[in-house]
């Protein structure tokens, strides 16, 4: 399957998360951009264990150990939130 198989640009780059959304800078220049609300985790974690990422997966990843969540960058270029979002937060 042609669109699914991963590229070396798409990994990342440099992380940053606000208390509203989650940037992700990929290698080839592009910056994905998703509400925080899709990922309960990031979301309810303090801004300290949010700071605490790391690259993961050979670059296409990323994870948090302080809260045990992980991202795909592949995940994230679908749009696809956390199966642990139930709903909408307000």
């Amino acid at each position: 399957m042609q669109g699914s198989e991963i590229k070396p640009g798409e990994r990342v780059k440099n992380v940053r998360v606000n208390d509203d959304t989650l940037a992700v800078d990929l290698v080839d220049g592009r910056t994905i951009v998703v509400p925080l609300v899709w990922y309960p985790r990031l979301l309810d974690a303090s801004a300290e264990q949010r700071q605490n990422w790391q690259i993961s997966a050979a670059g296409y990843g990323i994870h948090w150990s302080d809260i045990d969540e992980d991202l795909s960058t592949a995940g994230l270029l679908r749009g696809a939130p956390s199966a642990e979002r139930v709903g909408v937060r307000t």
